[in-house]
């Protein structure tokens, strides 16, 4: 739910901070008072197109930041965790427009561009309003709605898992009928590139120690003269073992007179301990270094051709048993040709009977579910000071084939008058009537998967007296499954909410002022009793406004 407003320099506002809490929020004013400022603001901080002239004469730069609680909002936690912008249960969003007409988005302090801050924003919010964009009015959005109303929302899933698994293979066949004579080279060269590697013997101990083992053998004559020198000079009767004993043995006289030599004849005897195994050591390798000429040219001669290979293949010599696991499976992916096609060309009828069997249990669910939609639709409407107006939720059929989503698009059509046909709901004229034909299906479906926070900007154009506490009590209504913002010019109506705030505007040495209050309880009977009476507010007036609000919160 949306939580706190903050907008600075924005048009006529300077500076607002509001509080928005659950359940149903009112926003009245006087007309010119700047109530659309709302709905402007929070569409910039969703997204909308912004200009230089919406930066307030003088400033620098608007700045607005929109705040969102996400408790029970997993699918909005979901998306920001997928492009790592999660932030403890809160989503901010924030944009700035500067004076020369430049835009930044943010979320959660994260740059970020304005597409995904639209995408995010369709989860968050939806505004039904005369001028506004609707996301009730998009198709996409209208199956939603139905597959929500109707809990098929696991079934469509299902059906478009099949869907695109049947695309995925369709593009694989298409791709081996249209590019075989391509494909038939490519398994010709990665046939004779295995080959190779597999008359190369290649095993990975020996690819892992041949360059180490080759540079050891190329050098064995030098190696072989300098451990030598080393192993001669230690084993010499002058040599360092040699005079350790000799050390030792001294010490070892000196240690019986005088005990506190024990530390410094431990580490005598450990030298000479370790220069007799570095004698081992040495006398040890010698034995084993190979000096054959022979085995030198064998070697060298494996190492230019495994070099060879790794230069072919753009590798290290320790990778060509990768690359040769790779080019497998290359040629397992090709496939066998025509055996390769008739065999994914049963897997895509296969996939294609799958595919019929769910969008055929999809389309009849749709069809019951549709039916009772647009009844009860029908009937929201009737109370809503729509008289002999209907609404139809539509159908209709796609071409043969695999589709996503299933057989169908699914289209609301209304008629606002009886004898009249039906439209599509984009086409219907009056921003009032379409306002009330929102509500009346925001009611029905509440219980749907659908936006938590709905603002309806004058849903209650063109109504009076019984059927303005209709939709009053209606938005109510909807407000114990959404956190709802009407902004309306009927007292009931905003008797109606659970917060009021009240919008007015001012001028002073800047221009002119809107700016936004929460209402406390007397000075909301003061704003209803305003909206009954008109300029002069009189105690009967009043009196009215606090039986009207007492009565809409009992």
């Amino acid at each position: 739910m949306l939580s706190q407003l903050s907008v600075k320099n924005l048009a006529v506002v300077e500076k607002l901070d509001l509080s928005f809490e659950p359940g149903m929020s009112a926003v009245t004013g006087e007309t010119g008072a700047g109530k659309s400022i709302l709905l402007q603001a929070l569409g910039l901080a969703l997204g909308a197109r912004a200009d230089s002239n919406l930066v307030r004469h003088g400033k620098d730069k608007a700045d607005i930041s929109a705040a969102f609680a996400l408790e029970h909002n997993q699918t909005v936690q979901d998306f920001l965790t997928e492009h790592a912008l999660e932030d403890e249960g809160e989503c901010i969003l924030r944009r700035v427009i500067t004076s020369d007409g430049r835009s930044k988005a943010f979320i959660n302090g994260n740059s970020v561009p304005l597409s995904t801050v639209r995408n995010v924003g369709d989860l968050l919010l939806d505004i039904h309003g005369q001028n506004e964009h609707q996301l009730l009015l998009r198709p996409d959005q209208q199956m939603r709605l139905l597959d929500g109303f109707a809990q098929l929302d696991a079934d469509k899933q299902a059906l478009n898992e099949v869907v695109i698994a049947h695309k995925s293979l369709n593009e694989k066949v298409n791709n081996l009928l249209n590019n075989q004579d391509i494909i038939e080279q490519q398994q010709a060269l990665y046939l004779h590139q295995l080959e190779e590697l597999n008359e190369a013997m290649l095993d990975q101990d020996e690819l892992n120690t041949i360059e180490a083992n080759f540079k050891t053998s190329a050098n064995a004559q030098a190696i072989t003269e300098k451990t030598s020198s080393v192993l001669s000079q230690l084993e010499s009767e002058a040599g360092a073992n040699a005079q350790l004993l000799t050390l030792s043995s001294q010490l070892s006289e000196a240690l019986e007179m005088d005990d506190r030599l024990q530390a410094g004849f431990e580490l005598l005897s450990s030298a000479q301990v370790q220069t007799q195994e570095v004698v081992y050591e040495l006398t040890q390798y010698l034995s084993q270094l190979s000096t054959d000429e022979q085995s030198a040219q064998e070697m060298e001669d494996r190492v230019s051709e495994l070099y060879a290979l790794g230069r072919k293949h753009n590798c290290a010599i320790e990778e060509l048993l990768e690359v040769r696991d790779q080019l497998t499976l290359k040629l397992e992916e090709i496939g066998g040709g025509a055996s390769s096609i008739d065999e994914m060309t049963k897997q895509l009828d296969a996939l294609a009977k799958k595919y019929q069997g769910k969008a055929d249990k999809l389309s009849k669910a749709r069809q019951v579910k549709a039916s009772e939609l647009s009844q009860r639709v029908s009937e929201a409407m009737q109370v809503l000071g729509m008289p002999g107006s209907e609404f139809k939720v539509g159908l209709n059929e796609k071409a043969d084939g695999v589709h996503l989503n299933g057989h169908e698009a699914v289209e609301f059509l209304v008629k606002t008058n009886m004898g009249q046909d039906f439209k599509a709901l984009k086409k219907v004229a009056s921003g009032g009537e379409l306002s009330r034909i929102s509500l009346a299906i925001s009611v029905v479906s509440s219980d749907s998967e659908y936006t938590p926070t709905l603002i309806f900007d004058e849903v209650d154009v063109g109504i009076s007296g019984a059927v303005a506490e209709v939709v009053g009590r209606k938005l109510q209504e909807l407000a114990k499954h959404y956190q709802i913002i009407c902004i309306t010019h009927l007292a009931q109506v905003a008797a109606f909410g659970h917060q009021h705030l009240r919008v007015s505007k001012s001028q002073n040495e800047e221009g002119a002022q809107t700016t936004v209050e929460q209402l406390d309880h007397q000075q909301r009977t003061e704003e209803v009793a305003r909206i009954l009476g008109g300029a002069t507010i009189t105690d009967k007036a009043r009196v009215a406004a606090a039986e009207m609000i007492t009565s809409s919160q009992a």
